[in-house]
């Protein structure tokens, strides 16, 4: 060892030897010793070499590095001692380097063979400089150059290097016999060795046994395992030689190779496992450089051990893996992205199973290459495959279309196909599965899934979706079931208009009402249909009645469907092309100088008349009134084709028309022709609102017969030229026997120039028109909201014609007619509004007249009708307008024909117009349709006015509504007098050309029409209802002044004494006993809104103002109404009284619904259901009397209680079905009225009589209305019409809901009767009858019998049984009481009542228990004697006496054991006046004749 005086750390030079020499010495490899220097002295794998080469040139070998030695200096180690002291290890690796040119060792200045010269001690080389690498030879300027010191070395150690592999083209025994050698001649220096068996990695387990003897068997001498390629126990090697040579380090453990390799490797995982997260975490682009890795990683921990470890090459082939793999993933992803958009693609492109349900994949890919839509779903590359391009790296989701050819792609394909087969069976199953649902009736609105699941359990479908799928289908239902149900009980609420319109506007319901509300409602299916939306139902009911009581557009139901927005949006629309109409006027009638006329006419007429025009004319220009004019002319045939071409009148540009006939068929003709051009002109004129073509009739003399057809020709051309609004030129008195005369050419053309002046007027803009306060008429048209039809087609007669203009400005509803009514023009203000904002209107504006139109689909706008008619005036004219589709949904839909019946009788009864439009009609477009109600409401005007000026319960609330009505223009001005002659169209026939059609018929069949006659809108009527007949006349209230000479009215103002006891003689049965002694008469209708509360009725005043014209002076005079008024007389009811309703033009005006039997029915329904007698006497409007302590109830207001009255309310609606002609028979047997004592000839009766109910049939029959004993026979107890009956109930009827309850159809129930008359034998399966008209049928065969099924000496009886309160005993005794029938009763009883108990038996689908028919039954088979006080009070016996009969029916009739008792049969029902309550919310029985009832109501009031 060197020594150190300056105290620095000790330097120890090792040698390292081993088996060197040529190729035939070594072999072709060395034993590993510069490796073993490499791994030691430079340890990093970057500075590790592997190759280490001896065969050097010439000057390699004489260079720095080698110097010409046969050894090299590695440089030197620095060592930390366990004292911390330092110490350095100069390594020398001795070897011997082989010329490449002769194969030999080069020549050095050292010439001893290699044992010797590697066993020497002492070095020197001077500036030889250090080994790196074989390639530092040459290029030593590129390396680092680092001297030896001093050029000079003694070695204080050897490390004897030993190959223990298999070796290349070596024997190891020559290896060993050469370390042998070596080791005699090393050990001479008495130096330490340590041996080093090197190359370990692949060591020959015999060769390291081998060497490990030889070590054994040397002194002192130790064997280190190595392995520098894996970097194994090499510090290990030299820290033992360096304990040898420093005593004071401690001797390092001996491990052997393989625990070293392991511990070597442990640390290799742990540190490339460390820097793989390192990367993973690094680097996450693919697109990342290593360079950009190397600067991010540099001085990380875990980089720079790997790197030691491991080194830079091995570093960056793991971050190649690593890109690599994040190429990879990128790619997968980038598919898996793309294979997932496919499925959604393929839906798109191939949504239609059949589409791709026959295609393979590759016909479906040519038809995706062919779509237009290609490129918005795929793209196409230049280069594939895609994954191998830089559409990876792109940005565009677009799908290769490469990527189709993938068995992926045709796989997800494959699914796809499956996918809509199974959605589409999914489906299908969905659908079965909602029809399952659907078919089940007993789910309601609101029902749990979890109620309905077990009974749908078994179906194919439940069983095939998923039970998210079940809950679906079943959501689904429900939403549609609870849409329909809300649907429906808003349609009910509707259709029971007269149960909410008895409150005042803006007022607020009572309890009370409220549960009389609830308590109507409850028993309509549609309510209860609810029952499990008990929320949801009071809120729609609240909505409703919050509507009902402040309507406005804003809270309307039926929201955008308003009718007053709807109006709005259509007259804006239509009025502003109005606007934009009036300046297109192609001339000006001021200064115009030429006439273009068009002549029309049949066989040669018009060119005989251009003939003679052009005759009086000179050089075509014609003088007219000190003025000339050129005319021009274009004669055409009405058979031209021309006419059927509107270019003519674009072309022509004619200012009128001339049409000229001189014979019936001409003049048909002519208005056939005027028709189609008008038609023509508006359909193809874009210009709808241009000035229209006026048209001039010429009535041509004719030179023949002139007396026999002159009168009737112009007759019907007058009548031609009412109805086309157009002027007729007739032929002068006088005239010379030409055809035309210059008068008539004349009167033609100034005609034309009045019509064009008059259409200039109308056309010209808004400021022309007069103050709208100055229209002759306001008429306000009303419609319901949601009815099925479109405002267009109620607008359109308006609107289409061509006097139509917009309304005042503030009035979006109103527009303004201009038309000829009677012999002049009038202005008509026309109103079109909802039912529910005509309210207001009725209530406070002056209105001429209404026009209420009503859908023949729907009963609830009939409902509303009735409710808003029943509080108008009866002196404002009525327009009834009944809506539906065509002629023959009369014919083929039962609830059109009842609902379009139900109008016209109301219209008979009140003696209004009645009309039909059909929306697939096109005749429906003209204005004329409501000439005759102008016509007629203009004859009432001055009426109509003077009414409601003084009407002394109004308190000047004209013009209170801004927004419908300006002020009357006669409130303030004595206008109102202004006189009015009236027209002399009343008295002419009917035109020829309806405006309506044909087609308007309400009668079912041609060979009726002899019954009927047709108005003037060409509707038919019976003969005893024409509105232009007698009738009419009858009831049309004349002006208040100058009255036709004709028909003179007398002066009402004094009342004659005799017909005043007359009035008052018939009105006495109408009076009534009030709670207290009153000193006055009540009024005749104490409110004049049916919205005031009901218990405001009662407000008597001391005198009832009301005006009566006086026909000598002209001036109006009040009157104390001294007699009580005259309420709700009837036709036929005022010749009984003696008061003809011509005395009644001076009348206070009443109110429609005493006009009208259906109308008041209808209004005072709920009333007689819900309140006492006494609250009756409230609202009585006729006077009231003391009547020995009996109240009687009125007769002659109340429609329902009128002699002509059918006799059972349960069948049939008695106002509708009510014959007027029977009525006006039966009127005209009675001469005399009623005396009043009449009605107390049955008072001190006790035991009931027969009672003989007034016949509900309007033909003789001699089977029905007949003693029962005469239909039946030993052989045939049962009459052979009931046998039919029943049988054809239980075969088609045991599962139609309300069965008995229903009522048939009145019209269906007569003609069966009327056919059995004819023929007994009738099948009824063959005529396929509805059932309920069979039922209605079978009612009314009982109703009609003279004496009840059950005698009326059995009915004590039977009562006295029913309060029996133990149910056994009361059974055995009705059945003790029945073996007192008659034989025949009694036969027909048990058949009937067997009967009804089979239907009980299936109420669960027809609703009729045995409680309900009960209910229904009771009346027709007990007929009960309402001459007795008590007959009301017992009515809930009566009930539960049948109940019994049909529950116990086996028992009374067949021998059968007695039936289990329900809950409400254990306990007879309450008696007398507890039991009054029970009975009013039930159906009352039938009311009788008033000449029949005796003893009313009690007068206690019934809550």
């Amino acid at each position: 060892m060197a020594k150190n005086k300056d105290a620095r750390p000790p330097i120890f030079a090792v040698s390292v030897v081993g088996l060197s020499g040529t190729e035939k010495e070594k072999g072709n490899c060395g034993v590993g010793k510069s490796c073993l220097c490499n791994r030691y002295v430079r340890p990093d794998a970057d500075n590790y070499y592997s190759e280490h080469t001896s065969v050097l040139s010439t000057i390699d070998f004489g260079g720095r590095v080698v110097n010409n030695d046969h050894f090299l200096y590695w440089g030197d180690v620095s060592h930390r001692g366990d004292e911390g002291l330092d110490c350095k290890i100069q390594v020398i690796e001795q070897t011997e380097f082989i010329d490449d040119q002769t194969f030999l060792p080069h020549r050095s200045t050292n010439l001893q063979p290699y044992t010797k010269r590697a066993a020497a001690t002492k070095l020197q080389s001077a500036e030889k400089l250090m080994y790196i690498c074989t390639d530092q030879l040459g290029l030593e300027q590129d390396f680092d150059q680092k001297q030896m010191p001093d050029g000079k070395l003694n070695i204080d150690g050897f490390v004897l290097c030993v190959d223990v592999s298999k070796g290349c083209n070596r024997k190891f025994d020559d290896q060993m016999k050469f370390v042998n050698s070596l080791y005699s001649q090393i050990i001479k220096s008495k130096k330490p060795i340590v041996v080093a068996a090197t190359k370990c990695d692949e060591c020959v387990d015999q060769h390291l046994r081998d060497l490990q003897a030889f070590v054994t068997s040397k002194k002192n001498l130790m064997l280190i395992e190595t392995s520098a390629r894996f970097n194994v126990n090499i510090d290990l090697c030299f820290n033992a030689l360096l304990q040898h040579l420093d005593k004071t380090r401690g001797k390092p453990k001996t491990v052997s190779y393989l625990e070293a390799y392991k511990v070597q490797r442990q640390l290799t995982a742990s540190v490339t496992d460390r820097f793989d997260k390192l990367m993973t975490h690094t680097v996450r682009d693919y697109n990342t450089t290593w360079k950009t890795v190397v600067n991010t990683l540099k001085g990380q921990q875990d980089y720079d051990e790997f790197i030691t470890l491991e080194g830079s090459r091995k570093a960056r082939n793991m971050f190649t893996k690593h890109i690599a793999q994040l190429k990879q993933e990128h790619i997968k992803k980038r598919r898996e992205e793309y294979l997932t958009a496919l499925p959604k693609t393929l839906n798109n492109l191939f949504n239609n199973l059949e589409q791709v349900e026959t295609l393979s994949w590759h016909e479906a890919q040519s038809i995706i290459r062919n779509r237009p839509d290609f490129h918005y779903w795929f793209v196409v590359l230049e280069h594939t495959p895609w994954d191998e391009t830089d559409h990876i790296d792109n940005s565009d989701r677009r799908i290769p279309f490469d990527l189709l050819d993938t068995h992926e792609a045709e796989r997800i394909y494959h699914n796809h196909v499956q996918h809509l087969l199974s959605e589409k069976r999914r489906v299908e199953m969905k659908e079965r599965f909602k029809k399952t649902l659907e078919r089940v009736h007993f789910i309601g609105p609101g029902q749990p899934w979890e109620e309905v699941m077990c009974f749908v359990m078994e179906d194919e479908a439940y069983k095939y979706i998923t039970d998210s799928d079940r809950r679906d289908v079943y959501l689904r239902h429900q939403q549609e079931i609870v849409e329909k149900a809300k649907e429906d009980f808003q349609e009910m609420l509707f259709e029971h208009a007269e149960l909410f319109y008895d409150l005042d506007l803006n007022a607020t319901p009572s309890c009370d009402k409220m549960s009389e509300i609830h308590s109507v409602l409850n028993e309509e299916p549609r309510y209860r249909a609810l029952q499990k939306l008990a929320p949801d139902r009071e809120s729609l009911l609240l909505k409703h009645i919050g509507f009902v009581y402040h309507p406005t557009k804003e809270t309307c139901l039926s929201g955008q469907n308003c009718v007053d927005l709807k109006v709005e949006q259509v007259l804006s629309n239509r009025l502003v092309q109005l606007d934009h109409g009036r300046a297109n006027l192609y001339y000006n009638t001021v200064n115009i100088d030429k006439i273009n006329l068009c002549l029309l006419g049949k066989d040669g007429l018009s060119q005989e008349l251009a003939n003679e025009i052009r005759a009086q004319s000179t050089d075509d220009e014609y003088t007219l009134d000190g003025k000339i004019y050129e005319v021009e002319l274009l004669p055409v045939d009405v058979n031209s084709t021309l006419l059927f071409s509107h270019t003519w009148v674009t072309t022509f540009k004619p200012h009128g028309c001339f049409c000229v006939f001189n014979s019936i068929e001409s003049l048909n003709s002519i208005g056939d022709c005027i028709g189609r051009i008008r038609a023509e002109i508006a359909q193809g004129r874009r210009d709808r609102f241009a000035q229209p073509l006026p048209f001039i009739l010429i009535l041509a003399n004719q030179r023949d017969n002139v007396c026999k057809n002159i009168p009737i020709l112009r007759h019907q051309g007058q009548q031609l030229a009412n109805k086309l609004q157009c002027t007729f030129v007739d032929i002068p008195s006088g005239a010379f026997p030409r055809k035309f005369t210059e008068f008539q050419i004349k009167q033609g053309l100034r005609a034309v120039l009045e019509g064009l002046k008059h259409n200039f007027d109308v056309l010209a803009p808004l400021p022309c028109i007069k103050d709208l306060t100055e229209t002759d008429l306001r008429i306000v048209m009303c419609a319901m909201c949601w009815d099925p039809f479109s405002v267009d087609l109620i607008l359109s007669p308006f609107l289409d014609s061509h006097c139509c203009s917009a309304g005042q400005s503030g009035q979006s509803n109103t527009l303004i007619l201009d038309k000829i009514i009677g012999d002049s023009r009038r202005r008509i203000q026309v109103t079109i509004i909802s039912y529910h904002s005509a309210i207001g209107v009725r209530k406070d504006e002056l209105v001429h007249g209404y026009i209420l139109v009503y859908s023949a689909k729907r009963k609830a706008s009939m409902a509303t009708l009735r409710a808003f008619l029943a509080e108008v005036h009866d002196v404002i004219p009525v327009q009834m307008v009944a809506i539906t589709d065509s002629q023959a949904d009369f014919f083929e839909n039962d609830a059109i024909k009842e609902l379009m019946t139900e109008g016209e009788h109301i219209a008979t009864e009140i003696a209004a117009k009645f009309t039909a439009l059909y929306s697939l009609s096109q005749y429906h477009r003209q204005t004329e349709v409501f000439t005759p109600f102008f016509n007629e409401v203009l004859d009432k005007k001055l009426s109509i006015e003077s009414s409601f000026l003084f009407d002394s319960s109004r308190e000047c609330t004209i013009g209170a509504s801004e927004d419908v009505f300006p002020t009357s223009p006669h409130s303030h001005s004595p206008a109102y007098n202004t006189y009015y002659p009236e027209s002399d169209d009343d008295n002419e026939a009917p035109p020829p050309y309806s405006p309506i059609g044909d087609d308007v018929q309400l009668l079912p069949t041609p060979s009726e029409r002899a019954k009927y006659r047709i108005d003037l809108e060409g509707n038919e009527y019976p003969v005893h209802s024409t509105p232009v007949g007698d009738h009419e006349r009858n009831h049309k209230v004349p002006p208040p002044v100058r009255p036709k000479p004709v028909l003179p009215k007398p002066n009402v103002k004094k009342l004659d004494p005799n017909l005043l006891k007359t009035i008052e003689a018939g009105m006495r049965g109408n009076r009534r006993m009030p709670r207290g002694p009153i000193t006055h008469t009540e009024d005749v209708e104490a409110s004049d809104n049916y919205a005031d509360p009901a218990d405001s009725l009662y407000r008597p005043r001391p005198y009832d103002i009301y005006v009566v014209p006086d026909d000598t002076h002209n001036r109006l005079v009040k009157v104390k109404n001294s007699f009580g008024g005259l309420p709700g007389l009837h036709p036929g009811e005022e010749e009984e009284n003696g008061f003809d309703r011509k005395s009644q033009a001076g009348r206070r005006p009443s109110k429609y619904k005493h006009r009208s039997k259906i109308l008041f029915s209808k209004t005072k329904a709920y009333q007689r259901r819900f309140h006492s007698d006494s609250d009756g006497e409230e609202s009585c409007p006729a006077t009231q009397k003391k009547k020995k302590g009996r109240a009687h109830r009125g007769s002659e207001e109340d429609p329902l209680l009128s002699p002509a009255d059918p006799w059972k309310i349960g069948i049939d609606n008695p106002a509708i079905t009510s014959d007027p002609e029977q009525d006006d028979k039966m009127k005209k047997k009675k001469k005399t009225p009623k005396t009043p004592k009449e009605p107390k000839k049955a008072k001190g009766t006790k035991s009931p009589k027969p009672l003989y109910p007034p016949t509900r049939r309007t033909w003789e029959s001699n089977y029905f209305g007949v003693p029962l004993q005469n239909l039946v026979t030993p052989e045939r107890p049962i009459p052979l019409f009931i046998e039919k009956c029943v049988d054809y109930i239980e075969r088609t009827g045991l599962t139609t809901e309300g069965l008995y309850r229903v009522s048939g159809n009145k019209t269906d129930q007569d003609n069966l009767q009327k056919q059995f008359d004819q023929d007994h034998s009738i099948d009824l399966m063959v005529m396929d009858v509805a059932v309920n008209a069979v039922a209605g049928a079978l009612k009314a065969f009982f109703a009609d019998l003279p004496d009840p099924l059950i005698p009326y000496s059995l009915h004590p009886e039977l009562l006295e049984a029913s309060k029996i309160m133990d149910y056994m005993e009361r059974v055995q005794v009705l059945r003790e009481i029945i073996k007192k029938f008659p034989s025949v009763n009694y036969q027909v009883f048990k058949y009937i009542i067997t009967h009804l108990n089979r239907v009980s038996q299936h109420s669960k689908t027809t609703l009729m228990t045995a409680d309900n028919l009960s209910i229904c039954f009771w009346p027709t088979l007990m007929r009960p004697d309402f001459e007795n006080k008590e007959t009301l009070s017992t009515t809930k016996l009566n009930q539960a006496v049948i109940e019994a009969f049909i529950v116990q029916s086996d028992f009374f009739f067949h021998g059968g054991e007695m039936a289990e008792s329900s809950g409400s049969e254990g306990t007879p029902p309450l008696p007398c006046h507890s039991m009054v309550e029970a009975l009013l919310p039930l159906q009352l029985p039938p009311p009788l004749q008033p000449q029949q009832i005796q003893h009313a109501l009690p007068p206690e009031p019934l809550i």
